[in-house]
């Protein structure tokens, strides 16, 4: 199953942080990193651990082979981009599981064997950002941006934007955010990053309009749990009561055990 696949189907319970990472990521390139000199029993073990991971769902047992894949080959550079993907997922799952280090380990090798993986590149980008490391973000994720042979342009664009965000520069963070958008229209992520951007200078009018396009983009923007909450606190601060409480109890409705379920029904006025 192609990764844009699953992200149609689990758009409405990954974390962003996790669709960043994940979106465009399993698109074979011109420049595959699979060589013929992998050990072919690393590449039969990255196989059984993407099935375990994204038609099986078990994590834990795709990193266990993932791992394997890696030590039976280190020069696997797919294995390596697999095992920072599924440590993203743990951070997803459960803080008390992420481990930040290991992913950007695993990153940095798929990147050393191969350094034109670009969703490699992609990848360790959002776990600096994670990191709070949003220079190195940036300097990460700029060539990505300006690379004209990058199949998912908004990607690199979108996460720039993000590490511009997150590191105060507001203005080439709505620049890089609009170039993600323009790229690709149905990019709710890029839309609900960018009506963050533009609340951030003090402009909620075009922040509703950002969130209003997160969640109207495409048929899954419907899924994005934060994009409903942003959008609704933002109406309440506008004194658009009753819209912005319709908003935040969809924000509740589709998941209520999450951080930002939480702060929906703390908007909300109703107990944890």
């Amino acid at each position: 199953m192609e990764y844009g696949r699953v992200i149609h189907r689990l758009a409405g319970v990954l974390s962003l942080a996790f669709l960043a990472a994940l979106a465009g990521c399993g698109h074979r390139e011109a420049d595959s990193p699979v060589s013929q000199d992998v050990d072919p029993k690393s590449i039969a073990e990255y196989d059984v651990a993407r099935d375990l991971w994204l038609q099986r769902h078990q994590p834990r047992q795709a990193l266990d082979h993932a791992l394997n894949a890696v030590q039976m080959d280190d020069e696997n550079a797919e294995a390596a981009h697999m095992v920072a993907l599924i440590y993203l997922d743990f951070c997803r799952m459960s803080p008390s599981e992420c481990q930040l280090d290991q992913a950007a380990r695993y990153a940095r090798q798929a990147l050393d064997v191969f350094p034109k993986y670009r969703e490699a590149r992609n990848t360790l980008g959002v776990i600096l950002i994670h990191q709070r490391k949003y220079d190195e973000a940036i300097s990460t994720l700029l060539p990505l941006s300006q690379d004209i042979l990058y199949q998912t342009p908004e990607n690199a664009w979108g996460n720039l934007g993000w590490a511009y965000l997150e590191s105060g520069k507001v203005e080439r963070a709505i620049d890089a955010l609009q170039r993600a958008v323009a790229a690709q229209p149905a990019f709710c992520v890029g839309h609900y990053r960018l009506g963050q951007a533009f609340e951030k200078k003090g402009d909620p009018q075009e922040a509703l309009i950002a969130y209003g396009r997160a969640l109207n983009a495409d048929q899954r923007c419907q899924g994005l749990q934060e994009a409903w909450g942003a959008r609704g606190k933002l109406l309440m601060k506008l004194g658009r009561a009753d819209d912005g409480r319709a908003d935040l109890d969809e924000c509740v409705r589709l998941d209520q055990s999450t951080e930002t379920g939480r702060q929906c029904r703390a908007g909300l006025g109703k107990q944890p």
